[in-house]
């Protein structure tokens, strides 16, 4: 009896913090979107300058998608995944109205991963300042496999 009423509660709860969790996103995706209404250059501009990617390219994502948060988690999601906007646009295209979540995992987005949960919580920021893990795409920064510094210590420098 003990076991039934605590999974009971237990699941009563897990259940009850799922719209939460979703509500923060909502709420955050909500902000941007206003921000973007009151002026959607400075909105374009401050995209291009936390994603690194030209404001041309920005100004056909926002055109491309619904409303202007969407544009945002189109960038957000390809930096998570590490891959480029257009491949994210892709996937959100084929993938409309199924959720931010099942667009992460598409990606490659791990559900336990810190990236995942924090696009669940709505833990994401939009300050318009180059974010640490900024790819400028098209342009001269160099991620992982594109040729630039790699993460490694160094070693066999100069073994061509």
């Amino acid at each position: 009896m003990k076991k039934t009423v605590l999974m009971l509660s237990l699941a009563a709860s897990m259940v009850s913090m799922s719209p939460i969790a979703h509500a923060d996103l909502n709420s955050f995706l909500t902000g941007v979107n206003n921000q973007a209404l009151s002026d959607i250059k400075n909105f374009n501009n401050k995209l291009s300058n936390q994603f690194g990617i030209p404001v041309p390219d920005v100004d056909a994502i926002v055109r491309s998608v619904p409303n202007p948060a969407d544009a945002f988690m189109v960038l957000q999601l390809s930096q998570m995944a590490h891959v480029e906007p257009a491949v994210v646009l892709q996937k959100y295209q084929h993938s409309k109205g199924k959720g931010w979540g099942v667009l992460a995992q598409e990606l490659g987005i791990k559900p336990g991963s810190r990236e995942f949960h924090a696009l669940k919580r709505g833990d994401l920021s939009f300050s318009g300042e180059r974010s640490r893990g900024a790819v400028e795409h098209g342009g001269n920064m160099m991620g992982p496999g594109g040729g630039g510094p790699g993460h490694g210590r160094g070693r066999g420098q100069g073994r061509n």
